[in-house]
């Protein structure tokens, strides 16, 4: 009886480690996918001032 009570408590041990394996793998995920679109959104913004610099360097050259 009391190798059974070992057993259980192992096993509750061993399952509570893989939820909890589970559970951070999901939130990693869900980090991962938010970092992936803080990029996307960075790219844009990128894309965008680099627009506005060749605007302001053509206007440049235009008046010399």
């Amino acid at each position: 009886m009391a190798e059974e009570a070992l057993l259980r408590i192992t096993l509750a041990a061993v399952i509570g480690t893989l939820a909890a394996i589970v559970y951070c793998l999901r939130i990693m995920v869900l980090m991962e996918r938010r970092v992936g679109r803080i990029e996307t959104h960075i790219d844009n913004m990128v894309s965008k001032i680099l627009k506005e610099e060749l605007k302001i360097k053509r206007m440049v050259k235009r008046r010399r």
